[in-house]
C-alpha cells in the first residue's frame, strides 16, 4: 500500500524526509562494472563492443551488422501501421514547432567605451543517442532526442539502441526516419556509451552523449563526462500531482498509475487539500490497477514508492512541492495558472485536469527527457540549448583598449601576474 502522510501529524516531518530520502534504484554498485567495460571498449574496440553486445544481449551482431543499414531502417519503418506513423509524424511535428522557438540568436554590440562585446551560438558538431530497446522501447524517445539536436543544427547524431534477442521495435526505426537519423547501431550498455564517447574503427567518436538508459548506462554516462558531455544523469521517472476539490478522482487515479507503470522505482505522488479525495483516489487506484494489462509491475510501483499527503492549503502543497522538486508536477486544481508561480522547482508542469502528464510523454511538444531525483531544484529538461555552444566575443580598438588599461593592469598586478598587464601596457607605448 502506499505510503499516507498528513501534514498536520507531529511525525510529519520525520516521514516526509524519509520519503524524500528513499532509495528507488537498485543497490547493487555497478561502477567497478562500468570502469571494467570502459576499460575494455578502449582498449579492443569494435571487438569488444561486439563482445559485450552479445553477450548482454543474446544477440548474434558481427562487426558488419553493428550498424543498421539503410535497407534495414526503410523495411522497417515501412512495415510500421499506417495510423502509428501518423502519430509519429504529428508528435515530430509538434516537437520540431516547439523547440524551434528555443533557438537563441547571436548578439553582437558596441559599448559606450567603443567596445564590441556580444555572444555566438554554435551547435555541437556530433551528439550520440541513447535509445532504451529492452524492457522499455520507446519510439517517443527518439524524437525527444533527436529533434532538439536537429533543430539546433547538429551536422551528425549517431543513435544506439539495444536489441534484445536480436529484436528491435520496427517503430522505433520509423522515428529515427522521420527524425532524420540515418546513423544507427545495434548496442547498449554501458559498451554503446563508451563507444560513442570514445569512438573505434566503426563507430567515430562523438562531443556529446543524450538520452535515458538503465543503471548501467546513467553510470557510463556518469564516468565518461568530462571526455564528451551529458544531458543528465536519469534515475526513476516520478510525477507529483497537486489536487483541490475540483479533481476528478477517477482522473487523478489514472495520473498516478500511467506513472507507476514505468517500474524500475518509478514514482507517483499525491499531494492534495481534501481527506475525503485522498480516500477516494486511493480506492480508484486499486481499482484501476486491476484493469491494467501489466497490472504486476504497476501495482508494485505504487505499493512500493507511492504517496499520499493531505494538506491544509495550497501554499502548503507548494511548500512541500518545491522540496520534492519533482520531475512532472500535474495542477489538478481549479486555478492552475494562477498557482503555477508557486512551483519553483519542477523538471515540468501540466496545467489543468485536461493536461495529463502523458500527453507530455507524446504530442504535447515539450520534452519528456527531464531532471529527477530531486535535481529540478538545478537542472532543466533537454532542449535545443542543450546541443548548442555559447561563445563569447570580446574586440577592442585603440581608444577602447586605453580606455580600459589602467584598470586591469592594476587587477593583474594585486594578482601577481605582471605578464598579464605587461601584455597589455605594450600595446600602448606603456
Amino acid at each position: 500500500m502506499p505510503i499516507r502522510l498528513d501534514a498536520a501529524d507531529s511525525d510529519f516531518e520525520q516521514r516526509f524526509v524519509q520519503l524524500l530520502e528513499g532509495k528507488r534504484e537498485a543497490s547493487k554498485d555497478v561502477n567497478d562494472a562500468v570502469a571494467s567495460i570502459i576499460a575494455d571498449v578502449r582498449a579492443r574496440g569494435d571487438a569488444a563492443v561486439v563482445e559485450l553486445t552479445n553477450k548482454f544481449d543474446h544477440a548474434n551482431v558481427a562487426l558488419d551488422t553493428l550498424a543498421i543499414s539503410a535497407e534495414e531502417i526503410a523495411s522497417a519503418a515501412a512495415s510500421v501501421p499506417d495510423n502509428i506513423r501518423a502519430a509519429l509524424q504529428t508528435a515530430h511535428d509538434r516537437i520540431w514547432a516547439h523547440h524551434a522557438k528555443q533557438k537563441p540568436e547571436d548578439h553582437i554590440y558596441t559599448d559606450p567605451l567603443g567596445v564590441t562585446l556580444g555572444t555566438r551560438w554554435t551547435p555541437v558538431d556530433a551528439v550520440g543517442i541513447y535509445v532504451p530497446g529492452g524492457l522499455a522501447s520507446y519510439p517517443s524517445s527518439v524524437l525527444m532526442n533527436a529533434v532538439p539536436a536537429k533543430v539546433a543544427g547538429v551536422a551528425r547524431i549517431a543513435m544506439v539502441v539495444p536489441t534484445p534477442n536480436g529484436e528491435i521495435n520496427p517503430a522505433i526505426l520509423l522515428a529515427a526516419q522521420i527524425a532524420g537519423v540515418t546513423e544507427i547501431y545495434r548496442i547498449g550498455g554501458a559498451q554503446a556509451v563508451a563507444a560513442l564517447a570514445y569512438g573505434t574503427a566503426s563507430i567515430p567518436k562523438v562531443d556529446k552523449v543524450v538520452g535515458p538508459g538503465n543503471a548501467y548506462v546513467a553510470t557510463a554516462k556518469r564516468q565518461v563526462f568530462g571526455q564528451v558531455g551529458i544531458d543528465m544523469i536519469a534515475g526513476p521517472s516520478e510525477v507529483l500531482v497537486i489536487a483541490d476539490g475540483s479533481a476528478n478522482p477517477a482522473w487523478v487515479a489514472a495520473d498516478l498509475i500511467a506513472q507507476a507503470e514505468h517500474g524500475a522505482g518509478a514514482q507517483s505522488i499525491l499531494v492534495t487539500t481534501e481527506k475525503g479525495l485522498a480516500d477516494t483516489v486511493d480506492a480508484e487506484v486499486d481499482r484501476q490497477l486491476a484493469l491494467l494489462p501489466k497490472e504486476e509491475i504497476a501495482r508494485q510501483g505504487w505499493d512500493e514508492f507511492g504517496a499520499i499527503i493531505t494538506v491544509c492549503s495550497l501554499d502548503e502543497a507548494a511548500i512541500l512541492a518545491n522540496r520534492i522538486a519533482s520531475e512532472h508536477v500535474e495542477l489538478a486544481i481549479n486555478d492552475p495558472q494562477g498557482f503555477m508561480g508557486a512551483i519553483r522547482h519542477a523538471g515540468a508542469i501540466f496545467l489543468g485536469h485536461h493536461t495529463p502528464e502523458a500527453i507530455g510523454d507524446y504530442v504535447g511538444g515539450s520534452n519528456h527527457v527531464l531532471p529527477t531525483a530531486r535535481s529540478a531544484r538545478f537542472a532543466s529538461g533537454l532542449g535545443v540549448l542543450d546541443f548548442m555552444k555559447r561563445t563569447s566575443i570580446l574586440g577592442c580598438d585603440p581608444s577602447s583598449l586605453s580606455a580600459l588599461a589602467e584598470a586591469a593592469v592594476t587587477i593583474a598586478e594585486v594578482e601577481a601576474l605582471h605578464g598579464h598587464g605587461r601584455s597589455i601596457s605594450i600595446r600602448l607605448n606603456r
